[in-house]
């Protein structure tokens, strides 16, 4: 596998009121804690830039958010609408020009938003930026990737289908795009950390509620592009995440059920062939 390239650590964003962090936190106060401290550390956001949104966790993870971390905003919501009621509930609560959407089982080991906020700034058909996202080694989890047909569908989940046309899943994860080591043009990005424009994130009315799990991150951007957007992967924007793909549990799960619900319903807004994936221009059409 190709190492990521990387960033030179950079300085922390020249106006402390231009980006602020949105986290959300359904029981998991360790990570959510560890992913802010990292935030802080290299000076990614000021203390003031951060909000953790608890999404109903009924627990007590945000007693101890809260007690780690005396100084960061907080929002309990009264009930847990999914991930993207969360991300939406955080940017009402927040006024900055870019807004970076953070799962809590991520961290920085340096600052690589600053680059990507510079960026935005100097390309405004920019509307989103997917972060380089890799695993605590250091190999890259390509995090930016093409629009679904069903055989992609397919062959992510069923090895064997996709053993059938050698190279389709490095061409959905656009390896080759992350090779490069520059800026390029991603279908959608996984919205485990991205930094996101505002007035284009309230253009389409941010994500969608309907997703309760999995998918909303594809639509988001779906919409985006459909909006007249741009969508960008930049290699190097490192950020660490330590995950678990609970989307790859069977079909029986609870986490198995409900990305086949969202899957579904993305393929009822959007176009999802049988075999040939719609490309930005099929996916920015409308259907209906």
């Amino acid at each position: 596998m190709t190492e990521p390239s990387t960033l030179q650590e950079s300085r922390p964003v020249s106006s402390s009121g231009k980006v602020q962090a949105v986290i959300v936190n359904f029981r998991t106060a360790r990570l959510t804690i560890r992913c802010v401290k990292s935030m802080l550390e290299h000076g990614v956001v000021d203390p003031d830039g951060v909000l953790v949104v608890d999404n109903c966790s009924g627990d007590n993870s945000i007693d101890e958010v809260r007690k780690a971390l005396p100084n960061i905003r907080t929002v309990v919501s009264d009930h847990n609408g999914g991930f993207g009621a969360g991300v939406n509930l955080g940017v009402a609560n927040t006024t900055a020009d870019y807004l970076l959407i953070l799962n809590p089982d991520t961290y920085f080991e340096f600052n690589s938003v600053a680059p990507v906020v510079d960026f935005m700034e100097q390309s405004p058909e920019t509307a989103l930026v997917g972060l380089d996202l890799v695993n605590p080694d250091g190999s890259r989890q390509y995090s930016a990737r093409r629009f679904y047909s069903v055989f992609d569908v397919l062959a992510r989940r069923v090895d064997w289908i996709g053993a059938m046309v050698p190279g389709r899943t490095d061409k959905h994860l656009m390896k080759d795009a992350w090779e490069t080591g520059k800026p390029f043009d991603a279908e959608w990005v996984m919205g485990t950390g991205f930094v996101v424009r505002r007035t284009a994130y309230e253009q389409i009315q941010g994500m969608d509620e309907s997703y309760f799990l999995y998918m909303e991150d594809v639509d988001l951007c779906a919409r985006l592009w459909r909006a007249g957007h741009r969508i960008k992967g930049i290699p190097g924007a490192k950020l660490v995440h330590d995950h678990q793909r609970s989307s790859a549990a069977g079909p029986l799960t609870f986490a198995g059920r409900t990305h086949i619900r969202s899957l579904l319903l993305f393929k009822s807004r959007f176009a999802v062939p049988l075999f040939r994936p719609p490309g930005v221009d099929r996916i920015s059409k409308r259907t209906g």
